[in-house]
């Protein structure tokens, strides 16, 4: 059990900063099943055989994932002033987001649910 008030701790948690270079996607239309095969291909990965794996990757999901690395990218090169040859996937990992539920209509008047779910994509860089 940890010590302090409650306000107390939690400013003990939020005064460590991680400074990597990150890009969240959040309510990103796709599941976290089909991001993570794509995620699990450029793990540990340096930033341009990264970019080379989700270009020509045809999962949906691999779009998605070209958008954030890039943004990840360029996050580095200018709030962190790291060189892009450096870099390298360091995390990336989805989280499960909001699922919309839908119907759909079935014979003799029955109705099935269709779950269109939705994920959180990060990606986490840093310098070799």
């Amino acid at each position: 059990m940890a010590k302090g008030h409650r306000s107390q701790i939690k400013r003990e948690r939020n005064a460590v900063k991680d400074t990597r270079p990150s890009a969240k996607l959040s309510y990103a239309r796709v599941s976290v099943q089909k991001a993570c095969f794509v995620l699990d291909a450029i793990r540990g990965k340096d930033v341009q055989t990264a970019l080379g794996i989700v270009t020509y990757n045809p999962r949906y999901a691999s779009t998605l994932i070209e958008k954030l690395l890039k943004s990840a990218i360029a996050n580095a090169e200018n709030n962190n002033n790291m060189s892009v040859e450096n870099l390298y996937v360091e995390e990336c990992y989805a989280n499960k987001g909001p699922t919309m539920k839908r119907v759909k209509p079935r014979a003799q008047g029955r109705a099935y649910r269709i779950e269109k779910r939705m994920s959180h994509i990060t990606i986490v860089l840093n310098e070799r």
